[in-house]
Order: C-alpha cells, then structure tokens, then sequence
C-alpha cells in the first residue's frame, strides 16, 4: 500500500509538473506569438512612416523642381526685359548722337556759308599782330 500511495504521489507530482511545464510552455509561446505580432506592427508601421517619408520627400523635390522652373522663366523673363531695355536705350543714345551730328553739320555748314559771304579783313603784316613785331626781334647772321 505505502507503495501505491508513494507512486500515486509520484505520478500526480509528475502530472503537476506535466501541467506546470504545459503552462510555462503554454504562456512562453504565447509571449513569443504576442512579441511577433508586435515585432510586424513596428515593422509595418515603420515601412508605413518610410513610405510617407518618400513620399514627402519626393512631392516636396517635385514642388522644388516647380518653384525653381518658374524661378528660372521669371528670371529669363527679366533678362529679356532687360536686353530690350538696354536695346531700346541704346537706340535712343544713337538717335540722339545722330540728331547731335544732323545739327552739328547743319551749324556746320551754316558757319561756313556765314564764313564764305563774310568779308575778309585786311592783311596787315606778314602773320604779326597789327602788322608789326612787339618785342621780338630775330636776329640773322
């Protein structure tokens, strides 16, 4: 008898510990299940965030490209509008230089006409003022 009871004591020793182990592996695989399932969601949400990223990153370089094509056209644009100015300045300069060399030689050619009709003076000396020497003196040898 003190047998059977020693191993009925054995085997519900070994049952509970069966039990004991069940449950440990039990709660163990549910721990490693529940840590998986975690690990996944951050994978996934960390992909999610990465994908957002890119897409940020991307739609800003877009709107980047955008505002330095127009930047770039607005630019040439004044550029443009600048060379014309310049163009239109300088064409005004070279009228006014022209219209300046119309009525220089018109005054030009009035003076001479003036100089033509204009009575000459007397020739007094041979190129001395009132036809003599005022202090110079050449001498000859």
């Amino acid at each position: 008898m003190n047998k059977q009871l020693e191993e009925m004591k054995q085997n519900q020793e070994w049952e509970r510990r069966k039990r004991i182990a069940e449950e440990k592996h039990k709660e163990w695989v549910q721990k490693k299940t529940e840590e998986e399932r975690k690990r996944k969601r951050k994978l996934s949400k960390e992909m999610a965030e990465k994908a957002t990223r890119e897409l940020e990153k991307m739609q800003l370089k877009e709107k980047a490209d955008v505002m330095y094509k127009e930047w770039l056209e607005k630019k040439r644009a004044e550029e443009a509008e600048k060379k014309k100015k310049e163009k239109e300045k300088e064409k005004e300069r070279e009228a006014e230089l022209q219209e300046k060399r119309t009525r220089s030689e018109k005054i030009f050619k009035e003076w001479l006409q003036n100089a033509r009709n204009k009575p000459q003076p007397a020739l007094n000396g041979y190129g001395f003022p009132q036809g003599r020497s005022t202090g110079l003196y050449i001498q000859y040898t």
